[in-house]
């Protein structure tokens, strides 16, 4: 009997039965219209059995959305505590906060950041626009990103807060020679490191009012 027609008689979808019919350990023949089943095989068992394998798929599908959707929760619990964690990290040029007491020093961090800014192509006297105000402004970002990157490193050792912090800049005017044997002058690059010392503090009840 052709797949084709028991795929009609019960209603399948007969790419989906022969799919199944193929790894099923069940004897089939290839014809030039499709698979065929022999005579004596119990169809009704064999649609049986089909059923009961997509019941199982579906309850594996099923199965395996829950494990993706409980694995996107505790991932999105984890990012939500780790932004609030961030967001309330305490930072300081200094090396204590009022009312609170270090109880660990987890070491030296850094972090780091830079900035490409493309030459005047005209000379200084000839670009429109406060080149200054970019340079400030390029400054600026870098700098607030390695202040980002300075609460990651802190947040990676379990620490809650980082003293001494302070930056150091550097500036690079790279140049080099063209394929005619003259200058090349290549972007400005702007870096900045923010280093500091990665703690956890505690609030100090010692110096709360009473």
């Amino acid at each position: 009997m052709k797949t084709k027609d028991i795929a009609k008689q019960y209603g399948l979808d007969q790419a989906s039965f022969d799919r199944w019919l193929k790894q099923s350990g069940c004897q089939f023949r290839s014809t030039m219209t499709g698979l065929a089943i022999d005579d004596h095989v119990d169809t009704r068992e064999l649609v049986g059995r089909y059923h009961r394998y997509l019941v199982g798929e579906q309850e594996r599908a099923a199965a395996e959305q829950d494990r993706l959707a409980r694995e996107q929760a505790e991932a999105d619990r984890v990012a939500e505590a780790k932004r609030r964690a961030l967001a309330s990290m305490l930072i300081t040029s200094g090396f204590n906060f009022d009312g609170y007491r270090i109880t660990k020093y987890s070491g030296y961090i850094s972090g780091d950041d830079a900035v490409q800014v493309a030459r005047p192509r005209d000379g200084w006297l000839g670009v429109r626009g406060d080149v200054g105000a970019d340079l400030l402004a390029s400054l600026v970002t870098i700098r607030r990103n390695a202040l980002a990157e300075l609460k990651e490193a802190a947040f990676n050792l379990g620490c809650n807060a980082v003293i001494g912090v302070d930056f150091d800049y550097l500036t690079l005017d790279p140049e080099t020679v063209n394929s005619n044997g003259g200058t090349l002058y290549l972007p400005f690059l702007f870096g900045v490191t923010a280093n500091g010392n990665a703690v956890i503090i505690e609030k100090d009840d010692r110096t709360s009012p009473r």
